[in-house]
């Protein structure tokens, strides 16, 4: 596959009596794609994973990799935990229909960075399809220097990175500056995604492209092709989009602004994660492109309908 362009990584809609939408999953991942995104990410972060049960993990694959096919695009996959032989027993049961997993660096334990390279050489090993490795230290509590990023990127079967570092820091300039030619970065923050391209990333996983992918689709290209006004012009547009998305945790915004424009059925998030609140709701409705924008007003009167406002 081509680790290039923007992957979305799909929210999983849920009704108002807290089941699986599959009507809806169908409805938003179609519509992402036909906007210009090269593929879905199914079951990242932004899809709460860990709030699903594993017949709903299938269900949530399967829908997106139909709509993955029907449009020629690429799926990948989440498949990533902080245990080594439970990630290698979900890429066992991976689909043959995953272009790429994502794994995510072992969170809450902490291992060395030995530990890490270690835990991805076996992954890759076991992986029937190449892997994407997803470096997010303020998720997971364990920073990685260039040198052991560049470790990983050498393992036979590591197709590349999702990088969210929060930031453009040393470690990120040394890390692209002596990437080698087989390995690509995929910009994981929402914010620094003109940027990260700007600097050699090939594309973007982006959670605020549930909410307005064309868009988010265009300023990856101006990034790659240019002019740079143009890219400069639409980040500029959407850095505020991003900020007010992520203004409570993911993805509770995204989930009320789909809901307000009706793209599904309800807000509804599972616990620990609970309801966007009415501020940060309208903060995000009203930073939409305009093409897509509709008014707080309307927007509240919808959720008021659904109950959750």
């Amino acid at each position: 596959m081509s680790l290039a362009g923007l992957f979305v990584p799909l929210i999983t809609p849920f009704t108002a009596n807290d089941e699986l939408d599959c009507t809806a999953l169908q409805k938003l991942a179609g519509e992402v794609l036909d906007d210009g995104a090269s593929g879905l990410v199914a079951l990242g972060t932004t899809a709460e994973p860990a709030n699903l049960t594993a017949s709903e993990r299938a269900v949530v694959v399967e829908i997106c990799a139909d709509a993955c096919a029907a449009r020629s695009a690429d799926l990948i996959v989440g498949v990533g935990s902080n245990s080594t032989s439970a990630s290698v027993t979900r890429l066992a049961t991976l689909t043959a229909r995953a272009a790429a997993a994502l794994a995510v660096v072992p969170y809450y334990t902490r291992p060395c960075e030995d530990g890490v390279v270690e835990h991805f050489r076996r992954l890759a090993a076991a992986s029937p399809v190449p892997l994407v490795i997803y470096n997010v230290p303020h998720r997971t509590a364990r920073a990685l220097s260039a040198d052991t990023l560049l470790q990983l990127a050498e393992l036979p079967n590591v197709a590349g990175f999702k990088h969210a570092v929060g930031g453009i820091d040393d470690t990120t300039i040394a890390f692209l500056s002596t990437l080698p030619d087989h390995t690509s970065v995929l910009a994981g923050d929402d914010l620094f995604a003109g940027p990260l391209i700007a600097l050699g990333a090939t594309g973007a996983i982006l959670a605020s492209a549930n909410v307005a992918a064309g868009a988010y689709v265009q300023l990856l290209q101006a990034w790659r092709a240019g002019p740079r006004e143009r890219a400069q012009h639409l980040h500029n547009q959407l850095a505020p989009l991003s900020a007010a998305l992520f203004a409570e945790p993911n993805p509770v915004v995204i989930k009320a602004v789909l809901a307000a424009r009706g793209t599904i059925s309800s807000p509804q998030v599972r616990l620990p994660l609970l309801p966007a609140g009415s501020a940060a709701t309208a903060a995000a409705l009203s930073r939409l492109p305009d093409h897509q924008a509709c008014s707080a007003a309307t927007g509240f009167d919808r959720l008021r309908a659904l109950g959750s406002a």
